[in-house]
């Protein structure tokens, strides 16, 4: 029975609080999603939420196409002003910049006021290149983008991958590569800012320097957790191979056009990821180990049957 009178719908917007409104709310916008019939009863729940939403503070990001960036720290405390400068400044704004430190064995000084103006999580540790992939699931954006030390983006880059993925779902990075056999990671075709610059969005086998996802494929990222000891190495392929194992969603290098530096996800590659802390040189030979792991695995390239 209702009490003094009142309508159900107000009995039950007295009775529970606005916080528990607000859950029952998003609820039952799930479950329309998946049972339209369950929307002829709307003229009586959706009335109780309204009004409650002013009345609590939502740490739940709800924005269509935000996107949260993470930047990586490690031996380059000289490129880090320049990357935030450069992803403040892009031509669709970052909804957060969050910022992830590997310990270096060497003492690394980063400038305290840059990290000041992200969310930051400084380790004591080294958990390698895979660490940042475990960071993104705090990220409060529908999309993420990861970029590593030596890679600043031109002022387009988010809004070229995001209109990009708008097109063809899935994963994007500003180097990518088409790996000629199943052999060895030495033979690859390059594509994006250090290789082939495409015109249009091309699909490749595994993409690196920065990638560009939705949040919720993190959820395949690890399904399947790396082994002990690859952790220098192999997070980029990791990334494709379990899109491919889990989705039918591929991985891509958007447009680089040589005229549209903006467009491009490191314009300063050359300078900075060829200096003496480059990391390259001795990982290549850990690289192909791990190629050929997880081509053991079932991870199919796309020149495999040419």
């Amino acid at each position: 029975m209702i009490k003094d009178n009142l309508t159900f719908k107000q009995w039950m917007k007295k009775i529970l609080p606005a916080r528990s409104l607000y859950y029952l709310d998003r609820i039952y916008r799930k479950i329309i999603k998946f049972a339209p019939v369950v929307s002829k009863i709307s003229n009586f729940y959706v009335p109780i939420y309204q009004g409650a939403k002013s009345d609590i503070k939502n740490d739940v990001n709800d924005d269509q196409d935000s996107i949260s960036v993470i930047l990586s720290g490690y031996k380059r405390p000289h490129t880090l002003t320049e990357q935030i400068i450069s992803v403040k400044n892009q031509t669709h704004k970052p909804k957060e910049i969050l910022f992830w430190q590997n310990k270096s064995d060497k003492i690394v000084n980063f400038d305290k006021k840059a990290v000041s103006q992200m969310k930051a999580a400084i380790s004591n540790y080294n958990f390698g290149v895979w660490a940042r992939f475990a960071f993104a699931l705090n990220c409060k954006s529908e999309y993420v983008c990861i970029l590593d030390d030596d890679t600043i983006p031109g002022s387009r880059w988010l809004e070229n991958c995001l209109a990009s993925y708008k097109k063809k779902p899935g994963l994007y990075g500003t180097i990518g590569l088409i790996f000629e056999s199943t052999e060895t990671y030495y033979k690859a075709q390059r594509l994006g800012w250090d290789g082939i610059n495409n015109h249009d969005i091309t699909e490749v086998d595994i993409v690196g320097h920065a990638w560009f996802f939705k949040r919720e494929s993190l959820s395949m990222y690890w399904r399947d957790l790396p082994d002990f000891e690859d952790v220098y190495v192999g997070e980029d392929m990791h990334f494709s191979h379990m899109l491919q194992k889990y989705s039918d969603m591929k991985t891509y290098v958007p447009p680089h056009p040589i005229n549209s530096m903006e467009m491009w996800g490191s314009i300063k590659g050359e300078k900075y990821g060829s200096d003496a802390v480059a990391t390259a040189g001795f990982a290549v030979p850990i690289m192909d180990k791990y190629y050929k792991k997880i081509i053991s695995r079932g991870f199919k390239i796309i020149n495999e049957n040419k």
